[in-house]
C-alpha cells in the first residue's frame, strides 16, 4: 500500500505538470519523495520530473538539487539513457544560473552518451542545448564587455560562432528526422546568432523560415517573435519602413496574446522607428502608449526611456516647453533607479532646453504644473512617489579639536575587570587621534600605548611592563612594536599536541641533545615523529576525500532493502574514474575562480517593457557607421 501510494502521488504530480500547474505538481512529487520507494527507476523518474517542475517555477537551486540526485542515481544503477537525460537537464539549469562552462560539460556528456547509444533524438536535443549554452554565453559577454558601436569582441564572436555551428548540426539532424517543430526552433536561433554576429541578411533569411513554420503550426508566440526579429534586422539595413510594418504585426499579435510587456516593447520600437523616419507625431503617439503601459506595470526603467524619447521627439517638433517637462521626468527617474548615464543625459538636455527657452538655473520648476496637466491629458499617469530628502538627515557631530593628552592611553587601557572581559567591547564616540608631526613620535606613542594593554593570552604579571624609552631610534620602535603584535599571532596559529602522562614523563627525563647532534641525526635518518606526522596527514586527507564522495544512502525518498542493497553496492564499486572524468573535473574546477570574481554592474538598467537590446544602442550603432562614411581622407604630403 505504501508503494502504491508513492506511485499514485507521482502519477498525479505528472498529470498536473502536463496540465501546466507546476506548483501543485511539485507538491505531489515532494509528497511522493516523503513516502519513499525502493524502486530505483521510479525514484529516478520522480527526481527528473521534480527538477523540471522547479525549473519551470524558476526555483533553479531546487531544480539543480534534484537533477543532481537524478544523475547520481542513474550512474549508480547503470542507466546510461537516464544519465544522458539527467546531464542534459543539469546543463540547462546551469546555463540559467550563468555557469556556462559547467553547462557545456554536462551537455557534452549528454551528446556523447546519445551518440554511444545511437539515440538520434537525444543527440539532436544535446546539440541544440550546447548551441543554447554558447548562445547565452555570447549574449552575456556582449552585455558585460565595454564595446564601441558596431564592434564585436573576439571572444564574443568566437562564442557565437560555436553556437551557430551547433545549431546548424542540430538543424541537419532534425531535417533527417523530419521534425518540423525542431526545425523552426533551429531556424529562429540561427537567425538570432547571425543577427548578433552582424550578418543581417542571413538573419532575415533564417527568421523568414522560422515565420513560415510558426504559421504552419499556428504558434502565435513564435510568429510574434519572428516578426520582431525581422524588424530588428531590417533596422540595420536602413529599411526603416519595412521594420515599421513588421513591428505593427508584432503589436497586433501581442494584443491578441494579451501580453502587455511585449505590447509595450512593440510600441517602443515603433516610436523609435518613426523617429528614424522623421515622423515625430506618430513617434510621440507610440511613445505615450509605451509610457502608459510602463506605468501600469510599475516599470520605472521603461518609463524613463519613454520620457527620454518623448523629449527628443518634442525637440524635433520645436515644442521645447513639453520637451523640458519630459526631460525633468527623465532626470527624476534616472536619479531614482541609479541610471548615471541617463541622469547626465537628462541634465545636458535640460540645460540646452532652458537656454533655448531663455530660462535661468533658478527657473527649474516654473511651469511644471502647467505641463504636468497636459501630460495627464495625453493619457500618461505619472506616479508621485514620496522620496527621502538628504536635508532630513542629521549630520554627524564630531568632538572638539581640543583633546587632552591623556585621552588615548586611558581609553586603550582596557583591563580584565572592564567590559572587554565580559565580551562587550567598549565603544567611544568622537575619539580623536592625537596629532603627531613625526613618524618616530607616532611609533613611540603607539609602543607606549601598547605596553599599557595587558596580554589576554597570559595571566597578568605583577611586575610592571617594561616600556620603551623615548630616546629609542625609529627602527627600534618599529621592530619592537612589530614583534609584540606578530608574536601573539604566531602563538595563536600553533597547534597544541596532546601527550599521554607516560610520554610526557619520558620526554622530561630524556635530556635534549645539543644542536650539532640534532643536525647530524636529522641528516642521517628521518625521525619516527616525522613519519608519524606524515601518516597523520595521509589519514586526514583520505578522510576528507571520503567526505566528498556521493553517498547513495542520503538520496531523499530511497528505501534501501535487501532487493536493491546488493545492486547498489555492485554499481557503486564498479570501477575507478577514468581520464574522461578527471578532464571534466578540471574543466569545472577551472571556472570556480571565475565564479568568485565580482561581475561588473549592468551599464544600462533593464525593465520588462524594454526590448532585450535597447533601441538607443541600435540607433547608435547605425549612426556610427554613417559617421564613418562621411569622414574625409586627408591627402598625404
Amino acid at each position: 500500500r505504501m508503494e502504491a501510494s508513492c506511485l499514485e502521488l507521482a502519477l498525479e504530480g505528472e498529470r498536473l505538470c502536463k496540465a501546466g500547474d507546476f506548483k501543485a505538481g511539485a507538491a505531489f512529487f515532494e509528497a511522493a519523495v516523503q513516502v519513499g520507494t525502493e524502486d530505483l527507476k521510479t525514484l529516478s523518474a520522480i527526481y527528473s520530473q521534480l527538477g523540471n517542475a522547479y525549473f519551470y517555477l524558476k526555483e533553479y537551486s531546487k531544480a539543480l538539487e534534484y537533477h543532481k540526485h537524478d544523475l547520481t542515481l542513474a550512474r549508480t544503477i547503470g542507466d546510461r539513457v537516464g544519465e544522458a537525460k539527467a546531464s542534459g537537464n543539469l546543463g540547462n539549469t546551469l546555463k540559467i544560473l550563468g555557469q556556462f562552462d559547467e553547462a557545456v560539460v554536462c551537455c557534452q556528456r549528454h551528446l556523447d552518451i546519445s551518440q554511444e547509444q545511437g539515440d538520434k533524438v537525444g543527440e539532436a536535443r544535446a546539440l541544440y542545448n550546447i548551441g543554447n549554452v554558447y548562445h547565452a554565453k555570447g549574449k552575456h559577454l556582449s552585455w558585460n564587455m565595454a564595446q564601441d558601436p558596431g564592434y564585436l569582441p573576439q571572444e564574443v564572436k568566437e562564442t557565437l560562432q560555436k553556437a551557430s555551428e551547433y545549431y546548424e548540426r542540430n538543424l541537419s539532424l532534425v531535417k533527417e528526422l523530419g521534425d518540423r517543430a525542431a526545425q523552426g526552433r533551429a531556424y529562429g536561433n540561427l537567425g538570432n546568432t547571425q543577427y548578433l554576429l552582424g550578418n543581417f541578411s542571413e538573419a532575415i533569411a533564417f527568421h523568414k523560415e522560422r515565420l513560415a513554420i510558426a504559421k504552419e503550426f499556428g504558434d502565435k508566440a513564435a510568429e510574434r517573435r519572428a516578426y520582431s526579429n525581422l524588424g530588428n534586422a531590417h533596422i540595420f539595413l536602413g529599411r526603416f519602413d519595412i521594420s515599421a510594418e513588421y513591428y505593427k504585426k508584432t503589436l497586433q499579435l501581442s494584443r491578441q496574446l494579451k501580453d502587455q510587456a511585449v505590447e509595450a516593447q512593440a510600441c517602443y520600437s515603433l516610436g523609435n522607428t518613426y523617429t528614424l523616419l522623421q515622423d515625430y507625431e506618430r513617434a510621440i503617439e507610440y511613445h505615450l502608449k509605451h509610457l502608459v503601459i510602463a506605468q501600469e506595470l510599475g516599470d520605472r526603467v521603461g518609463e524613463g526611456r519613454a520620457c527620454w524619447s518623448l523629449g527628443n521627439a518634442y525637440v524635433s517638433l520645436g515644442s521645447h516647453e513639453q520637451a523640458l517637462h519630459f526631460a525633468r521626468k527623465h532626470l527624476e527617474i534616472s536619479q531614482e533607479i541609479g541610471d548615471r548615464n541617463g541622469e547626465l543625459t537628462a541634465q545636458v538636455n535640460m540645460a540646452q532646453l532652458k537656454s533655448a527657452l531663455g530660462l535661468g538655473p533658478g527657473d527649474e520648476d516654473v511651469g511644471a504644473a502647467h505641463h504636468y496637466s497636459g501630460y495627464e491629458a495625453q493619457g500618461a499617469r505619472p506616479k508621485r512617489l514620496q522620496r527621502n530628502s538628504m536635508d532630513s538627515l542629521d549630520l554627524l557631530k564630531f568632538p572638539s579639536e581640543k583633546v587632552s593628552k591623556d585621552v588615548w592611553p586611558q581609553r586603550l587601557n582596557i583591563t580584565r575587570k572592564g567590559t572587554a572581559a565580559q565580551g562587550h567591547p567598549r565603544q567611544y564616540k568622537g575619539r580623536k587621534k592625537k596629532p603627531n608631526t613625526s613618524a618616530r613620535n607616532s611609533l613611540v606613542f603607539l609602543t607606549q600605548t601598547f605596553n599599557q594593554i595587558p596580554n589576554k593570552s597570559h595571566a597578568p604579571s605583577k611586575s610592571k611592563a617594561k616600556s620603551i624609552p623615548q630616546e629609542c631610534s625609529y627602527e627600534e620602535c618599529f621592530f619592537d612594536l612589530l614583534s609584540k603584535f606578530q608574536s601573539n599571532r604566531m602563538d595563536d596559529q600553533r597547534c597544541p599536541l596532546e601527550e599521554c602522562p607516560s610520554e610526557a614523563a619520558e620526554a622530561a627525563a630524556t635530556p635534549v641533545p645539543a644542536l650539532e647532534e640534532r643536525i647530524s641525526q636529522s641528516s642521517l635518518m628521518a625521525s619516527p615523529q616525522t613519519e608519524e606526522f606524515f601518516d597523520l596527514i595521509a589519514s586526514s586527507q583520505s578522510r576528507r576525500l571520503d567526505d566528498q564522495r556521493a553517498n547513495v544512502g542520503n538520496l531523499p525518498g530511497l528505501r534501501i532493502t535487501h532487493n536493491n542493497l546488493g545492486h547498489l553496492r555492485v554499481e557503486g564499486d564498479a570501477q575507478e574514474p577514468g581520464d574522461e572524468f578527471f578532464n571534466m573535473l578540471m574543466k569545472c574546477q577551472s571556472s570556480r575562480i571565475d565564479d568568485q570574481r565580482c561581475a561588473p554592474p549592468d551599464s544600462i538598467p533593464r525593465g520588462p517593457t524594454m526590448p532585450d537590446e535597447d533601441f538607443f544602442s541600435l540607433i547608435q550603432r547605425v549612426q556610427a557607421k554613417r559617421m564613418d562614411e562621411q569622414r574625409v581622407d586627408l591627402a598625404s604630403a
